[in-house]
């Protein structure tokens, strides 16, 4: 994809001569998900860009081969050549066997983070706050849709525990770090978020898992890292939960699984990373889009279920009394490398956590109704 883009800079003569002091410079960039970032093209490079084909081997003049242009676009690896045996050629073949849209490969490509502190974002926006949001942003759109002319009243319902319960799920910001999770909650909570109960077998090599969740075609690609923190009996680090088995896999990263790395996993959202248990939910899209290529809505289909596992995940936390929380406020790129992920087939999508609430709020949690906290256990 190939998206203008605008460079602004300060001269401080500009600011003498009458004017505002700042110089822009426009330019195009080119985005290739197979790439680490965008790609500045010049006239030239663009229009050379343009003229090549996205599937099939392009022959050129000697003239257009040798020219400037042309070296600019094999450098950056946005265009390759015959034969061509490095990462960037594996990287393009691994992206092409993967069937992507292509929409969705470059918006998933892009967005990825490395280094946001997300916290400090909102405090330099002004937008940590209610109030904050309002006099910074200006008033939102309606939280309803349309007005209530011609609404059609439904009859009252009578409550239920499921009522009860879906009332109580409310997101943790508080977590208490001086108890620890028993290992038996551990188990319960993966089982009922991420567990499967039986399976179908077509042929040697096609499983459908039963879950109890969703999933488009019934792949359920989104695989479940475990970052333990505090749960008695076992011991802190990264796990890979196996559905099949009900069980974890310790996985060796080549990073320290500690404070500091949760820290960075959640954008320094230090409410989510004192969990005593965290969750990166992490798709394998090849598994999606083995049936789905190429697919406008392939990528949507995922990303959903990363919806579905959460509130899932909410419900067995508010069931067994424990708090929970999801945020794709993270950044992916050190979560990918710890993980070892191959970036074209596997990606993050969402950090979930669960574990004790706190005794007070600490952290402010929107919580109207009042299910969880009491006026007398708001502190501040």
């Amino acid at each position: 994809m190939v998206q203008p883009t605008e460079q602004i800079r300060f001269e401080f003569e500009g600011l003498l001569r009458g004017g505002d002091g700042l110089v822009r410079t426009l330019a195009w960039e080119a985005l290739a998900p197979h790439l680490d970032g965008p790609v500045v093209l010049d006239a030239a490079a663009q229009a050379l860009l343009g003229s090549l084909s996205p599937s099939a081997w392009t022959t050129l003049e000697a003239g257009e081969a040798c020219s400037p242009a042309m070296d600019l676009l094999i450098a950056s690896g946005l265009v390759l050549t015959r034969g061509q045996d490095d990462d960037v050629a594996a990287r393009d073949e691994r992206l092409r066997a993967t069937h992507w849209h292509p929409l969705a490969a470059v918006m998933h490509a892009f967005s990825r983070w490395e280094d946001v502190d997300a916290v400090r974002n909102m405090r330099e926006s002004q937008i940590e706050t209610a109030s904050q949001m309002r006099r910074t942003l200006g008033p939102p759109p309606p939280h309803a849709a349309a007005a209530d002319a011609g609404l059609v009243p439904l009859p009252p319902q009578q409550s239920n525990d499921f009522d009860a319960l879906l009332a109580r799920r409310v997101t943790c910001r508080n977590f208490d770090v001086t108890r620890s999770l028993p290992l038996s909650l551990l188990s319960q909570m993966l089982q009922r978020a991420f567990g499967s109960s039986s399976c179908q077998r077509e042929g040697d090599d096609l499983v459908f898992l039963k879950k109890n969740v969703p999933s488009g075609g019934g792949l359920h690609p989104v695989e479940a890292y475990v970052l333990v923190r505090n749960v008695d009996g076992l011991a802190a680090g990264m796990y890979l939960y196996r559905a099949q088995g009900h069980g974890l896999m310790p996985v060796d990263c080549p990073v320290a699984i500690d404070r500091d790395f949760v820290m960075s996993m959640v954008g320094q959202q230090h409410w989510f990373a004192d969990a005593h248990v965290l969750v990166v939910l992490a798709p394998r899209f090849n598994r999606t889009y083995w049936k789905y290529r190429q697919h406008g809505k392939s990528y949507r289909v995922v990303a959903m279920e990363a919806g579905h596992l959460s509130q899932t995940l909410y419900l067995a936390a508010t069931d067994a009394g424990l708090g929970a929380f999801i945020t794709a406020a993270i950044n992916e790129k050190p979560i990918e490398r710890a993980l070892g992920l191959d970036t074209i087939n596997e990606g993050v999508l969402a950090v979930c956590g669960f574990g004790w609430r706190a005794s007070r709020m600490t952290t402010s949690e929107l919580d109207p109704a009042g299910t969880i906290w009491n006026l007398e256990d708001r502190a501040g």
